[in-house]
This record gives structure tokens, sequence and C-alpha cells, in this order.
């Protein structure tokens, strides 16, 4: 069964991205314009969704055992301008994810994973028309917890690469793979479920009011192992980027300590994204 749902979510993701790439777009946008977005937009911003959203499994009744709450804090830093040599930049990011059994009895933070990073962008351009950027990034991810595996122990670091691309005046595509190293001690089987890489997808459906985001993990393994994460967010509000936003989870690895656990979640709650598209980009 797990498979099945497996294989039809990653049909889907698969389907969403090759239906949606219009390379073509991103060329109507200018140099210009790009550096005048640089000079007003503050170089701290937000990173990945910063949320609060709690729920429990799909398709059983909720219990104690099986709900929970799940929030993100994400940022970026640009530390300097695009005016590094090949016109690149700077930046460090920092996510913090934590998994907190708030329907417990004390209600105890069951994990938090915490995923510091620093790398180096570059906007693409051609014929002085945006078409992309490209990242390269050193990252590390862990869940703060010493001694060894029995212990509970996790963490992995990665070089990463990643191309990003505007598919439609509304949607982003990314594209991420990395090199993993220095992580064989806790969890020398962690490729086998997050894999080397990762397709992610954002569209906007009505501007700055409901967003569709899909992204997904294939493991290293022959087996379906990975992950699917899709969330549909809605802004109530005339103004801001405070979003109503509801998340499924569909795979192994939601969390490090847990990364060989095959499960489905569906949360709800409150999420702060990035006040333009371009940012997804940037």
């Amino acid at each position: 069964m797990k498979i099945r749902m497996m294989k039809h979510a990653w049909l889907l993701c698969l389907f969403t991205i090759l239906t949606s790439v219009n390379t073509n777009y991103g060329q109507r946008i200018s140099r210009d314009s790009i550096m005048q977005f640089v000079k007003t937009t503050s170089s701290f911003t937000i990173y990945k969704d910063n949320y609060i959203i709690t729920g429990t499994k799909a398709g059983v009744m909720p219990e104690t055992s099986n709900s929970d709450l799940k929030q993100q804090i994400s940022f970026k830093h640009r530390l300097s301008k695009p005016t590094l040599p090949l016109d690149s930049y700077l930046f460090i990011t920092y996510t913090q994810k934590s998994f907190w059994d708030i329907y417990k009895w004390s209600s105890p933070f069951k994990e938090i994973n915490f995923n510091p990073g620093a790398g180096l962008g570059k906007l693409l351009f051609k014929d002085e028309k945006l078409i992309g950027s490209l990242a390269l990034q050193v990252e590390h991810e862990s869940n703060g917890l010493g001694g060894n595996s029995e212990k509970g122990s996790r963490g992995w670091n990665l070089v990463s690469a990643s191309y990003s691309m505007f598919t439609s005046p509304r949607s982003v595509l990314q594209l991420k793979a990395w090199l993993p190293f220095q992580y064989k001690k806790d969890n020398p089987d962690l490729m086998e479920y997050v894999g080397y890489g990762q397709a992610a997808y954002t569209w906007e459906i009505k501007k700055s009011k409901l967003l569709f985001e899909v992204a997904g993990r294939k493991g290293a393994s022959w087996s379906w192992k990975g992950n699917i994460r899709t969330q549909l967010s809605y802004n109530p509000f005339k103004s801001g980027n405070t979003f109503i936003t509801l998340q499924w989870y569909q795979g192994y690895a939601e969390s490090l300590l847990h990364y060989r656990e095959s499960t489905s979640m569906l949360r709800l709650g409150m999420a702060i994204k990035p006040s333009n598209l371009l940012l997804y980009l940037y």
C-alpha cells in the first residue's frame, strides 16, 4: 500500500513539473529590474517557510499517539551584493525544524533538527534578461544529540548545487543535487532514504493569495523509498505574507531520528512565506 502511494505521489510530482516548464519566461525580466530588486530588498529574508502546523496520520482516527505539532523557522542572510567575481554573492542560511508531541502528557519535544549552511549564489542572464540562478552550498544537518547512533544521534554534511528558474510568471522550479560526507558513523544507510537530490515546484495560483507547492526526493535504493511533500497555502488577509497552510507529507525521513520510518502526515496551521516570488529564486 505504501509503495503504491509513493509511486502515485511521484507520478503526480513528475507530471506537475513537466507540464509547468516554460524556459522563456525568465527572459522577460531585465538585469536592471533585478538589480533594483536587490537594492530595495533586505539582505535578511525568509529562506524556507516559517510555520506552525498540527495534525495527525492521514486516513486514521486522530489520537494522542499519532498526532503532533510541527514547527519550522528559516532565514537567509545575503553577506554581499552580486559584485564578487562572475557577479556572484555570498549568503548564509539557517533552518530549524521541530516535532512536538503537544498532545501527550507533559508535551515533550520529540526531536529538533538543525540545518545551518553557507553558500555562493549567482543570477543567470542571457541577452541582459534573467533566465535563472545557481547556488553552491555547504550544509550541516543534525538533531543535536551527542553520543552514538544508539543514543539517537543523527547527522550528515553535504555539498550541494542547485538551479532555480521561473517556469511561468507565477511559478518557480528548483533542482538540487548533493554530495554527502561524514554521515556513515551515525546513519550509514541515510542515502537510501533521502537520495542525492530533490525537485521542488512552487505555483502562485492567485497572486499573493493562493500557493501550491510540491517537493520530492527519491532514495538511492531500488525500492520506492523517498518522500513527497505537498502544500496548499491561502492568505486570508488583504496584505502581508501570513498564510493558512495545509501540508501533506508522505514517505521517509521527515525527521532524522526516525528516517527509516515511513509516515503519512496531514497537518494544518499558519505559515509566513517570502513576500515576493523572486525570493524563491534569489
